[in-house]
């Protein structure tokens, strides 16, 4: 057996060899690859983390100390040098881009009540993101007598550095803090929801999994995903061994996988390399807990689930929605809702195979324990668009055109565009809502010289709202009518 011992060394070695210089070329790289750091990707600001969650923390206790923390995130603003005071930089106070410019800050927890308080939903943004992305769901909310608190996630609203330590276990605390606010704050018995955007949609789920389980929270009467995490790349996990040398001055870019000016109000551009880190855990903790619920039979408990999503989708793995998830859900009325690409746009030819193929696979003769919807367009030849469905259990398609129809020049939906309405004031393509003297993020379509811009018109024209979002609304009220207020049997199609 000495022979296997001193193989095993030997293979061990190489491991570790192979590994060092994997993460010390990739630091390498990091720091001849990426921009210079600037002040906001250095700033260490005090944000709440999962011990002080676990202390008990209440939510108006929570946005006390948000408070001081966006305080914090002002005096920084009033020390950034001269250079930095650009008319597009977010920590400028005096550019297009500063949050401040709407209004209000919708970086920081927001909640929204209805008249009269039928239920309640707790509302969890994406990576990188911050609340504003849940605004126009709210609305939708507030509209069917929804009380919602929308709730920023630890290191996201403030500066980018926030992500360089925040965890998935931070997140998850900050969930479970927010489902009992809402419980707390609507009737007893009122039903609750749980809404979840991206990496949201993970945590959310996450969330019900893990009481489902035992885990002693309230369990949600339905969940509403949209473009939830539930698969990613597994490059995140050798980005995090490389961000490991980010404490070596020397290394300091290596915390980062992309350094961009930040010129979004209520987005980070830059991208930490943890961050990245902390989301493919977290899909990979949520695929662990779905098969081993599956296995055993209790995934039955689950409630029934609505989701949306893009079948193209450059950050999540649209693929791990249909199988990861839906695949192993009850028959309990859950709803799946795809938006197919824009065929007229005659982009069909340069997609991916395995993309072309996904909307006919859910659309195939195979009955499912779900609802599927898909939204497409209405000929080959139209800009029109209509929902095509299949009922649980069936093979039949019914069709219904909705009145919406592809912008001009558009090819898809994208993974951020999912929840904003095309007439949002940042993100909108529709220019009908504009604020004067905010930078209109959606609306910037840049042609002309290439390396001129500091932005990538590839970033800059990705399409960022979503022209079918009253759909999307008219789901979610549909949705919660049915499954939440028993208000009719069936959807209106």
């Amino acid at each position: 057996m000495i022979w296997l011992s001193r193989w095993v060394r030997r293979v061990s070695l190489a491991a570790i060899l192979v590994l060092t210089t994997v993460v010390v070329g990739g630091a390498c790289q990091a720091r001849w690859r990426l921009p210079e750091l600037e002040a906001w990707h250095r700033v260490s600001l005090e944000d709440i983390d999962a011990a002080d969650l676990a202390a008990g923390l209440t939510y108006p206790q929570y946005r006390a100390r948000e408070e001081r923390l966006f305080s914090q995130v002002r005096a920084f603003e009033s020390t950034i040098g001269a250079s930095d005071r650009t008319p597009v930089n977010r920590y400028h106070q005096g550019s297009l881009s500063h949050p401040q410019r709407s209004g209000s800050d919708w970086n920081q927890s927001f909640e929204t009540e209805p008249p009269v308080i039928r239920g309640g939903a707790l509302l969890i943004h994406g990576l990188t993101d911050s609340p504003y992305s849940m605004r126009a769901v709210a609305g939708v909310l507030r509209d069917a007598g929804i009380y919602s608190l929308a709730l920023r996630m630890p290191g996201h609203g403030t500066v980018p550095s926030g992500l360089i330590h925040a965890t998935w276990a931070d997140w998850l605390a900050a969930v479970r803090m927010g489902v009992r606010h809402v419980r707390g704050r609507i009737p007893a018995g009122a039903p609750l929801v749980l809404v979840g955007y991206s990496n949201g949609g993970a945590l959310v789920l996450k969330y019900t999994l893990e009481a489902m389980e035992g885990g002693g929270g309230p369990l949600p009467s339905t969940l509403v995903l949209l473009s939830p995490m539930i698969g990613v790349t597994p490059a995140a996990r050798l980005a995090w061994w490389v961000s490991r040398l980010g404490a070596v001055p020397f290394f300091e870019k290596s915390n980062w996988l992309e350094i961009v000016p930040e010129y979004n109000p209520v987005k980070y551009n830059s991208f930490a390399a943890n961050a990245g880190f902390q989301t493919a855990s977290l899909t990979r903790s949520v695929q662990a807990d779905l098969a081993r619920l599956a296995s055993r039979g209790q995934l039955d408990a689950i409630p029934p689930v609505l989701t949306f999503q893009s079948i193209v989708d450059s950050t999540v793995s649209t693929p791990a929605v249909v199988r990861a998830l839906y695949d192993r859900l009850p028959s309990n009325g859950s709803e799946l809702v795809l938006f197919d690409v824009n065929h007229l746009s005659g982009i069909d030819v340069f997609m991916r195979p395995a993309d072309r193929t996904l909307v006919a696979t859910l659309l195939d003769r195979t009955p499912r324990r779900y609802r599927r919807v898909v939204v497409t367009n209405t000929a080959p030849d139209s800009r029109e668009v209509e929902a095509q469905a299949i009922e649980v259990g069936s093979v039949d398609v019914a069709r219904r055109p909705l009145g919406l129809a592809w912008p001009s020049a558009v090819f898809s939906l994208t993974h951020i565009a999912l929840p904003f309405a095309a007439d949002d004031p940042l993100y909108g393509i529709d220019d009908s809502n504009q604020i004067q003297g905010l930078l209109p993020i959606g609306r910037l379509s840049p042609r002309g010289e290439q390396s001129v811009l500091i932005v990538g018109t590839d970033t800059l024209m990705r399409l960022s709202s979503n022209p079918f979002f009253p759909f999307i609304a008219e789901r979610i009220g549909e949705w919660l009518a049915v499954r939440m207020f028993e208000q009719g049997t069936k959807p209106a199609f």
